[in-house]
C-alpha cells in the first residue's frame, strides 16, 4: 500500500497526516511514479498554514524524484523506466508521498549524473536559483548582490552560481556557525542580523554605495533595511516571506529611496515555456554534475517524520536542504 501525507485543515505542522492511498493507473496525459527522494520546501508550510489556499482535503508537497512506472495516453516526453525529477506549484501538490499519479508534463529527465537525493533537493531551489542568476537580472562581473538566508538551500546554490559569475555576495545569517557555512559555500561577507545592522553594515562594506541587487526571502522583517542596503536604481526581489508578508507601502517610497526597482518573481512563470525550462535545468544540471556548484542536504527525514521535518524548518534549525528519503 502507497502512503502518503495529507492534511485536511491549514494550522501548524500537527495538522499533517500519514495515511495509507491508492494510486491507480494513469489516466491521459499522466503517469504513476514511484518516489525514491522528497523536497522539504519553505513553500510547503505556506499551503499548510493557509497562505496559499488550496481546496481540502489535500496532498503536501510539490518536488520530488523517482522513476517512473506506467504512463497514460498520449504521453510521449517520458517512458517507464526513465529518472525524473520535478517541481511545480498546483500541478505537482502530492510530493509527499512515496507512489503517485501525476501529469507527465513537469516531469525532467535526470542525467547519470544527478542522484536521486541530489534532484529532490535542488529542484525547485535550483531552477529558483537559475532564473534569479540568469532571467532577473543582467548580472556583470564585479557587480554585488545582498542576498538573505546565505546558508539556505537556495543561498548556498545562489552563492556558488555568483562566484562563477564574477558577483561578490554579502549574506545575511543568523548565527556564526550559518556564517561559516556561507563564507564557504561563495560569500564574500556575512552579516549576522541577530546582532548587526544590515544597511548599516553594507553600507560599510560597499563604500557608501550599496548593493545592485537584493535577494530577500525573509519578508516583512527585512523589508526596510533591504531597500536601504540598495545603491541608486538597484533591484529589490522579493522571493520569499519567511517572516511574514510585506505590509503595504506607497510605491513613493521606493522614489524616496534612490529610484528603485522591485519585482516579487514566481518560478512558475519561468518554467511555464518548455524551452526555457529545458534551458534552465540544463545550466543547473551542468553546473551541478561537473562539481562546480555542490548540493548540501544537510538534513534527511523520513517520509513519517513530516510534522517533526516542518518544525524544524520554521524553527530556523535547518542549513542547505532537506528532503524526505523514500
Amino acid at each position: 500500500m502507497a502512503k502518503a501525507v495529507r492534511f485536511y485543515e491549514t494550522g501548524g505542522p500537527e495538522v499533517l497526516r500519514y495515511e495509507d492511498v491508492e494510486v491507480g493507473d494513469p489516466g491521459p496525459g499522466q503517469v504513476r511514479l514511484r518516489h525514491v527522494a522528497v523536497g522539504l520546501n519553505y513553500a510547503d508550510t505556506y499551503f499548510r498554514n493557509g497562505t496559499y489556499p488550496i481546496p481540502m482535503p489535500n496532498g503536501m508537497g510539490v518536488e520530488a524524484s523517482g522513476v517512473v512506472q506506467a504512463v497514460g495516453e498520449g504521453v510521449t516526453n517520458v517512458q517507464v523506466g526513465d529518472r525524473v525529477t520535478y517541481t511545480g506549484f498546483l500541478n505537482t501538490l502530492g510530493a509527499y508521498s512515496t507512489e503517485r499519479l501525476i501529469a507527465a508534463a513537469p516531469l525532467i529527465k535526470l542525467p547519470e549524473t544527478i542522484s536521486f537525493e541530489t534532484a529532490a533537493a535542488m529542484t525547485m531551489r535550483g531552477l529558483t536559483s537559475s532564473y534569479l542568476m540568469r532571467r532577473i537580472y543582467d548580472f556583470k562581473a564585479g557587480d554585488t548582490i545582498l542576498l538573505h538566508a546565505a546558508a539556505g538551500g537556495v543561498g548556498l546554490i545562489v552563492s556558488q552560481w555568483a562566484k562563477l559569475l564574477g558577483v561578490n555576495v554579502i549574506g545575511t545569517v543568523s548565527t556564526e556557525a550559518k556564517g561559516e557555512i556561507a563564507l564557504a559555500h561563495g560569500c564574500s561577507h556575512v552579516i549576522n542580523y541577530s546582532h548587526e545592522d544590515v544597511a548599516q553594515r553594507v553600507r560599510e562594506m560597499t563604500d557608501g554605495v550599496g548593493v545592485n541587487v537584493v535577494f530577500d526571502s525573509v519578508g516583512k522583517n527585512t523589508f526596510e533595511g533591504s531597500l536601504d542596503s540598495l545603491k541608486r536604481r538597484g533591484l529589490m526581489v522579493c522571493v520569499g516571506t519567511a517572516s511574514g508578508p510585506i505590509p503595504p507601502f506607497n510605491p513613493a517610497l521606493l522614489a524616496m529611496k534612490g529610484s528603485l526597482y522591485m519585482t516579487r518573481p514566481a518560478l512558475a512563470d519561468y518554467i511555464a515555456d518548455p524551452a526555457e525550462k529545458a534551458e534552465l535545468a540544463g545550466e543547473l544540471f551542468d553546473h551541478v554534475g561537473s562539481g562546480r556548484i555542490k548540493i548540501e542536504i544537510n538534513q534527511h527525514y523520513a517520509l513519517q517524520d513530516a510534522v517533526q521535518a516542518h518544525r524544524d524548518l520554521e524553527s530556523r534549525k535547518t542549513t542547505g536542504s532537506s528532503i524526505f528519503v523514500i
